[in-house]
């Protein structure tokens, strides 16, 4: 599950799963702004997928530079249909900035003629 949040930025999941998985992710992100090899070996070592690691140091980790802590956010959501489970979505901090961004570059294309 952290490396499904670390490649899309946000999930969907229990509550309880969200709050397993929060301090794991924080603590790859941090591993991640330190940028060495030995926290690179480490982060492969508990991903499986060598891509969420590339994307980890590469793009995610330096977003939180300056920033040092709380990488996350969970947002809990209506109860599951099926058996009423707790919801909630988990998210990276500022990807919901990413989403407005690309809806306004969507808004300012027309769609081309056939």
């Amino acid at each position: 599950m952290a490396q499904s949040l670390i490649e899309h930025e946000t999930i969907s999941t229990t509550v309880q799963k969200a709050k397993e998985i929060k301090p794991f992710v924080e603590k790859l992100i941090t591993m991640g702004k330190s940028g060495t090899l030995a926290a690179r070996r480490r982060a492969l070592g508990l991903l499986t997928k060598e891509d969420a690691a590339t994307r980890l140091f590469e793009t995610v980790a330096p977003r939180f530079s300056e920033r040092s802590g709380g990488y996350t956010r969970i947002v809990k959501l209506s109860p599951r249909k099926g058996d009423g489970a707790e919801m909630a979505v988990i998210e990276l901090v500022g990807s919901e900035f990413k989403a407005k961004e690309k809806k306004k570059k969507d808004k300012g294309k027309k769609p081309a003629k056939a």
